[in-house]
């Protein structure tokens, strides 16, 4: 048995060396590039690769998403999605001060400064969707209808913060302190 042994070993190390080969001196055809719609694999006989879609075709995950109806119920599932994803960064007021940026992670922009007060609503599902600067995308954790109902409750925080008093009904004046 242990004369076996070397001989064994031999034998691998030769079959895997014989196994070797470089790959990039495989016989192969020209590389695809797009010229003119066309390829240089493009031929009588071949068609293009990959398949051009149609003019003005849309692809399903960048098909624009209509924004839902605003309801209790929307506000409700958006203040719960935001304190999940949102609150570690913005915080629970929007102003950008969540628990990781007071442990030195870069602060977001506060969401009651002009710019992001004048914003459309879709800029916050968009950048929800895609990301922003230090922000990664979320699309892969939230799903479109709770990143619209997050957008609605960023706008119901924006509203409750840049309110004057004067301005609230006098059943609300009266509940404040």
């Amino acid at each position: 048995m242990t004369r076996l042994s070397p001989l064994v070993f031999l034998l691998c190390g030769v079959s895997l060396l014989t196994a070797c080969d470089n790959m990039a001196k495989q016989p192969r055809d020209k590389t695809w590039t797009p010229a003119n719609g066309n390829s240089a694999n493009a031929g009588p006989d071949r068609k293009v690769w990959p398949p051009q879609p149609p003019p003005n075709a849309i692809a399903r995950e960048d098909r624009p998403q209509p924004p839902p109806a605003l309801t209790a119920t929307l506000l409700a599932r958006g203040k719960e999605r935001y304190e999940i994803y949102c609150t570690p960064c913005h915080g629970y007021l929007g102003d950008g001060d969540g628990m990781i940026v007071r442990r030195g992670f870069p602060q977001p922009p506060s969401f009651h400064g002009d710019a992001l007060r004048n914003a459309p609503t879709r800029h916050f599902y968009e950048v929800a969707t895609n990301g922003w600067g230090a922000m990664y995308s979320y699309a892969d954790r939230v799903g479109p209808d709770d990143r619209w109902a997050i957008a609605a409750y960023i706008r119901a925080l924006q509203t409750s913060q840049n309110t004057a008093a004067a301005d609230l009904p006098e059943t609300v004046r009266g509940t404040l302190r």
